[in-house]
């Protein structure tokens, strides 16, 4: 049985059916336990299972990430929630060092299960400070595995997975993805890593596109489609462990690839992702590959601005008229529906 969920719902059922599964699993972050509850996500879970297992941390992300990784050292489940990913820069030295190299370092004798839930994503106001995504930093490293998923679907699935993993995770959700429906089972289920999702077919181009950045391209390639370009897209949801295959495929089968990412192009998904094609596919390659992201400058306050700084699909609509050397004018394209409007 399905029923219809928001992706903050399904984020919310899953840490229910978690916690209710396995007593060592509990929710420590800054607001986890307050009125707006991460965007609805921990609403009532301190009412449900008490204040030892759902707590507030103070503004130390270095010395939390520290208590919980040796909670699960020493057993526990802790998972970790950061309302926007920035902060985990206070905190690289705890995850980079400890959590992704403790296994390895002692032989495969010892384990981290740990999950590292993130916020990233825009509305005016974040400011440079408070709106970058930095799944490359964490993908670059041994240990952890990097997950964004993108529908309700993913999202109730992959955090069971992630919370039933045995070593960290770390697991980002854009903040413009939480009023998105779709069908979720009732049931508890996971989704394992390491799968990249078809999320739509076509035959003229590739598009790579994680997080919310797949709605964009679903967007583009409606409107390219009126202009007879079938755009096939592919969502990379694990980005550790990643499965290449179903990029490899589309390639060989379009000629053409485009990424787009939430982030910078620069050392980032979109660079790795253009590295696997120029090794795997590049005989099939009938041009060079073409990447989207954020502009290479420090996120600005306005809404104005930020429309300039953000990928958007007006923005992919005209990278792929470039790539076809053909007019297609830019579209208007509707905001998302969302209860976030920034800045806090």
């Amino acid at each position: 049985m399905t029923r219809l969920l928001t992706y903050g719902q399904a984020i919310h059922e899953a840490l229910c059916m978690a916690m209710e599964k396995d007593p060592a699993v509990f929710i420590m972050g800054i607001g986890v336990d307050d009125h707006k509850a991460i965007f609805g996500s921990t609403k009532d879970l301190v009412n449900r299972f008490g204040k030892t297992r759902v707590f507030d941390t103070p503004i130390s992300e270095n010395a939390m990430t520290g208590i919980a990784i040796g909670a699960a050292l020493n057993g526990m489940k802790p998972v970790h929630i950061h309302i926007r990913m920035d902060f985990l820069y206070l905190a690289m030295d705890q995850i980079f060092n400890m959590a992704a190299k403790w296994h390895s370092m002692f032989g495969g004798a010892m384990n981290i299960p740990m999950v590292i839930r993130a916020v990233i994503g825009r509305s005016w106001g974040q400011g440079a400070q408070h709106s970058q995504s930095l799944q490359s930093f964490f993908m670059h490293v041994p240990g952890l595995k990097v997950i964004m998923p993108t529908t309700p679907y993913d999202a109730k699935g992959l955090l069971l997975h992630a919370i039933a993993d045995p070593n960290p995770v770390i697991f980002i959700e854009h903040r413009l993805l939480y009023e998105i429906t779709g069908q979720v089972p009732e049931d508890y289920y996971e989704v394992p890593f390491g799968k990249s999702l078809l999320r739509r077919e076509g035959r003229d181009l590739t598009i790579v596109a994680n997080s919310y950045m797949v709605v964009e391209c679903m967007k583009a390639a409606e409107y390219l489609a009126q202009a007879g370009l079938e755009i096939e897209i592919i969502d990379p949801v694990s980005l550790v462990p990643l499965d290449d295959k179903p990029i490899i495929e589309s390639i060989r089968k379009t000629g053409r690839l485009l990424v787009v990412d939430t982030s910078w192009t620069t050392c980032g998904m979109s660079a790795e992702i253009a590295a696997i094609a120029g090794e795997k596919a590049h005989g099939a390659l009938v041009q060079p590959v073409q990447r989207i992201g954020c502009a290479p400058v420090t996120c600005p306050v306005s809404k104005t601005l930020e429309n300039h700084f953000y990928p958007s699909a007006p923005k992919i609509v005209a990278k792929i008229s470039q790539m076809f050397d053909r007019e297609l004018p830019e579209t208007e394209v509707p905001e998302l529906p969302t209860k976030f409007k920034g800045p806090f």
